[in-house]
């Protein structure tokens, strides 16, 4: 295999692109299709990758940025009830609400919270990794990052209010962002 071959790990490179691409939509059956589409362009260009410029999950995060831009200046954001992949089926339903609660939560966030949500947890990205990204330096990064966080804590731990009609929800200290 070619050592400048951006694909050398694809297994972990397709769960981390679609990690990210989940944090961003609200459909699961959207982010297979985006992953996908990331993975078809990259393949399409893979001789155009330059080692030099970044390690592959950048590139192909960059790629699924631009791919998501793409989408979302197609439609509008939607909220979708697709049923959601639970991987541990002993307890299901606890998961299930878990998920959807953050899904809701997720989606108060601005776009640029859930940006840097999606690629820290999502893609799994370092800040530093994320700041080159975007552009931005670390420690605004982290900055920026503590603040969604707090946001998204906030969200969740609204959801737990006493007298709210919905149903028990999971709290914001059984909820790590990170696996």
């Amino acid at each position: 295999m070619n050592r400048n071959d951006p694909f050398s790990d694809p297994e972990a490179l397709v769960r981390r692109v679609y990690a990210y691409v989940a944090y961003r939509l609200d459909s699961s059956a959207d982010a297979e299709d985006v992953t996908n589409d990331v993975f078809e362009r990259a393949l399409r260009y893979r001789d155009s990758y330059d080692r030099t410029k970044g390690r592959p999950i950048e590139w192909l995060i960059g790629i699924a940025r631009y791919r998501l831009a793409e989408l979302h200046g197609q439609r509008s954001h939607e909220y979708s009830d697709d049923p959601i992949d639970v991987p541990d089926p002993v307890d299901l339903e606890t998961e299930a609400v878990r998920r959807l609660t953050l899904r809701e939560a997720l989606v108060t966030l601005d776009q640029r919270d859930r940006e840097l949500v999606a690629l820290r947890y999502g893609a799994d990205m370092s800040a530093r990794q994320v700041a080159d990204l975007l552009g931005m330096k670390v420690n605004g990064v982290e900055v920026a990052l503590h603040r969604a966080l707090k946001r998204l804590r906030t969200s969740l731990e609204m959801d737990q209010t006493p007298g709210s009609s919905s149903p028990p929800r999971a709290s914001a200290k059984q909820w790590s962002p990170s696996r």
